[in-house]
C-alpha cells in the first residue's frame, strides 16, 4: 500500500519504545487525525505501516499521515486516560467521538440553610450541601423533583426569590410548598420534611414510609383525622413512586450499557440504576469511522463517557471487550474505587441488559428512519431545483427585531444527517437604520462569508435566504464582492396568503418564481430549515432585547446614583411614570435637587 509521500515512517519506528504509551497521527495541515494507546508502542504503531494491512479504514487513515508523535506512559491504564483526554481535546476524525460531553445532572439539597432548597444541578459540586445522583438526563432529574414536591413540599425556589417574599407564591396555593418564606411552617417541621427527602434520595424510602405510617396511626388515635388523611395520601404517593422506579433484585449502583450498530450507524443505550431504583435512560449516537467493530465502539464510548465522571462500581455491558482489564484499571483509578465490567450475565441482570438492547434497537431504527427521510428530501431538492449534484450542506439566514430594536441575524446549517448545531451562528447587527432588513442581511452575510472565505469553516452548497428578491440581491452582492462561487442562492417567501405550503422560491440567475407542491419533500426540507433559522433568530433577538431593557436609561444621567434611582422608581412606579413627571414633581423626591430634576427631565424627554 502507499502512504503520504512526504512522510517516511521508518525513522520514527526505529526509535519507538516497546512499553505502553499514546501515539498521535497528524495530517499535512498539522491536524490530529487519530489518537491511540498501546501496550507495546513499537509493535502497535508499526502494524499500521505493513503491506499486509487490508482494512479500508486503516488504509484511508495511513494515506493521510504526515507526522507521528508518541508519549510514553508507565502503564497501559495511564495511556488509556491520556488517550481519552487527547481525543476530547482534538476530536480526531478517525476516533469514536461523542457529541454530548456534558456532565451528569444531580439533585442538590442546600442543607446549610435554615430552610434548605432542592434544585437541579449540573457541573462541579462546589457548594455546601448534598448532591444526589448522578441521573442519566435532565428530564430524569426534573421528573424526580416533581414527584418529591408533591410528597414532601420542600421549597425549590431560588434564594433571591425566597428572601424577598411578603406573601406565599403559587406553589403554596397548589399544595407544593409549605411557605417557609413567610413563616407558615416551623423550622422543626420543615427540617423533618428535609430529612425525609434525604432518606428517600439515599434509597431509604421504606424507612420513610414506616415513619409516616407511625405518624398516621398516632394522628388517628388522637382523632386528628385531617392530618391522618394527609399522611395517608403521602404514603400512597410514595408507594406509587416506588413501583415506578424499583428494579427487582437491584443492589448497589449499576449502569447497564448496550450497543447496537447497523449500516455504519451506532447507538449506545445507558440505563442508570441507583439503590434499586431505575433513574431512567439516555441514548447516544457516537460517531465512528466505517468498519469500526461494535466492540471498539463500545470500548471507546466507555472511556469517553466515564473517565472524569462519577462511575458506579459495576457496568453491565452488552459485549465482551478485548481490553476490559485495562479499562477497569483506568476507570477504577479515575473513580477512586474498584470498577467491574460484566458481560456474561444471568437471571434478572440479563433481563436488564435485554431491556437496554431493545431500547438501543428501537432508537437505532428510529434514527435510521429519520436519516432515510432526510436523504429523500435532499434527493428531491436536487431534482426540484435542477442541481448538478445533491447538496451536502444548506445554510439559511433570517433577521429578527422589534420595530428596529435589538436586531439579530441567524445562520443555521442543515446537513444530510440533520441540523449541524455546532455550526449555527448569531450576529448582533449594529450601525444600520433600525428596521432596515436589507442592510441587516447584508451585514450578517458579509461577516459570515468573509470568515468562510478566509478558511474558517465550510462553504455551503446551497444558501437559503428568508425573503424575496430584495433580500436575495443582498446575498448576491455579498458573494460577488467576496468572490465566493459555487453556491446556489435561493430566496424563500411565504406567498400572498402567507400559508404553509404556498411558499414562493426565487433562484438566483433564473427569471420568474418557482412553487413546489405542498407535499414535496424538497419543500418540507426548505420549510424546516427556514423555520429553524426563524426560531434561532427570535431566540437571540429576545435575549438581546431583554438585556438592553434591564439597563435603565436613568443610569446614563450623571449624579443619579443607585439610591436616588430606586427612590424615583418607587415614587413614580417605573420609568414611564418618571418620564411623565414634571421638574417640580421630580424635585420633591428626597435627594433630587432642582438642577438634577431638570437634567433628568431633559434626558428622558429630550
Amino acid at each position: 500500500m502507499t502512504t503520504t509521500a512526504a512522510f517516511d515512517p521508518r525513522p520514527v519506528l526505529k526509535t519507538l519504545p516497546t512499553g505502553p504509551g499514546v501515539y498521535r497521527m497528524f495530517d499535512a495541515s498539522g491536524a490530529v487525525i487519530y489518537v491511540g494507546k498501546a501496550r507495546n508502542l513499537k509493535r502497535r504503531v508499526s502494524s499500521y505501516f505493513q503491506r499486509s494491512v487490508h482494512n479500508s479504514r486503516t488504509q484511508a487513515l495511513v494515506a493521510q499521515v504526515a507526522d507521528l508523535q508518541v508519549t510514553v506512559t508507565h502503564t497501559e491504564a495511564e495511556a488509556l486516560i491520556l488517550e481519552n483526554n487527547l481525543i476530547k481535546e482534538h476530536r480526531p476524525r478517525y476516533n469514536v467521538l461523542l457529541r454530548d460531553d456534558k456532565s451528569y445532572p444531580y439533585i442538590y439539597l442546600s442543607t446549610q440553610q435554615a430552610y434548605p432548597r432542592l434544585a437541579f444541578h449540573r457541573g462541579q459540586r462546589r457548594g455546601e450541601g448534598r448532591y444526589f445522583g448522578p441521573f442519566p438526563s435532565s428530564g430524569a432529574v426534573r421528573e424526580t423533583l416533581n414527584h418529591l414536591q408533591k410528597v414532601f413540599p420542600v421549597r425549590q425556589c431560588r434564594d433571591s426569590f425566597f428572601a424577598h417574599r411578603s406573601r406565599p407564591c403559587l406553589q403554596h396555593q397548589i399544595g407544593r410548598c409549605t411557605a417557609p418564606c413567610v413563616g407558615y411552617i416551623s423550622e422543626e417541621d420543615y427540617a423533618r420534611d428535609v430529612r425525609h427527602v434525604e432518606m428517600f434520595l439515599a434509597g431509604q424510602s421504606n424507612a420513610v414510609i414506616d415513619e409516616l405510617v407511625g405518624r398516621m396511626e398516632a394522628a388517628a388515635e388522637a382523632l386528628d383525622f385531617e392530618q391522618a388523611a394527609r399522611l395517608r395520601d403521602r404514603i400512597a404517593s410514595l408507594r406509587r413512586i416506588q413501583e415506578k422506579q424499583y428494579v427487582s433484585g437491584a443492589k448497589g449502583d449499576v449502569d447497564v450499557i448496550a450497543c447496537r450498530s447497523r449500516e455504519n450507524l451506532a447507538c449506545v443505550q445507558v440505563f442508570v440504576i441507583r439503590d434499586g431504583r431505575n433513574l431512567g435512560n439516555q441514548t447516544y449516537f457516537p460517531k465512528a469511522p466505517s468498519d469500526t467493530s461494535i466492540e471498539e465502539i463500545l470500548q471507546g464510548f466507555l472511556a469517553r463517557h466515564y473517565l472524569g465522571r462519577d462511575t458506579p462500581g459495576e457496568l453491565l455491558v452488552s459485549h465482551e471487550l478485548p481490553d476490559a482489564e485495562v479499562l477497569e484499571e483506568a476507570l477504577g483509578a479515575d473513580a477512586g474505587h474498584r470498577v467491574r465490567l460484566s458481560a456474561r450475565l444471568r437471571g434478572e441482570r440479563r433481563r436488564w441488559l435485554e431491556m437496554a438492547e431493545r431500547n438501543a434497537d428501537h432508537a437505532l431504527s428510529a434514527r435510521m428512519s429519520t436519516e432515510a427521510s432526510l436523504e429523500r428530501r435532499f434527493e428531491d431538492l436536487q431534482q426540484a431545483l435542477a442541481l448538478d449534484q445533491m447538496p451536502e450542506r444548506l445554510e439559511c439566514f433570517d433577521i429578527s427585531h422589534t420595530r428596529g430594536e435589538a436586531t439579530v441575524a441567524s445562520c443555521v446549517v442543515m446537513g444530510r444527517e440533520g441540523p449541524i448545531k455546532d455550526d449555527y451562528r448569531r450576529f448582533n447587527i449594529d450601525g444600520i437604520t433600525g428596521g432596515d432588513d436589507y442592510a441587516a442581511m447584508r451585514q450578517a452575510l458579509e461577516r459570515r462569508y468573509r470568515r468562510l472565505r478566509e478558511g474558517e469553516g465550510t462553504l455551503p452548497d446551497l444558501l437559503l435566504i428568508d425573503g424575496g428578491r430584495g433580500q436575495l440581491a443582498q446575498a448576491e452582492a455579498v458573494l460577488e464582492d467576496l468572490q465566493v462561487s459555487g453556491v446556489t442562492l435561493v430566496g424563500i417567501s411565504k406567498g400572498p396568503r402567507r400559508r404553509a405550503g404556498e411558499e414562493v422560491l426565487v433562484i438566483a440567475g433564473q427569471p420568474g418564481e418557482t412553487r413546489l407542491p405542498p407535499e414535496s419533500p424538497a419543500l418540507h426540507l426548505l420549510q424546516h430549515t427556514r423555520d429553524e433559522a426563524h426560531r434561532f433568530a427570535i431566540t437571540g433577538h429576545r435575549s438581546r432585547r431583554g438585556k438592553s431593557r434591564t439597563t435603565s436609561s436613568l443610569e446614563e444621567i450623571g449624579g443619579l446614583g443607585p439610591k436616588r434611582r430606586q427612590a424615583l422608581m418607587q415614587q413614580f412606579g417605573g420609568l414611564k411614570g418618571i418620564k411623565r413627571a414634571g421638574v417640580e414633581d421630580l424635585a420633591r423626591v428626597q435627594g433630587i435637587s432642582s438642577a438634577l430634576a431638570e437634567r433628568i427631565h431633559a434626558h428622558l424627554n429630550g
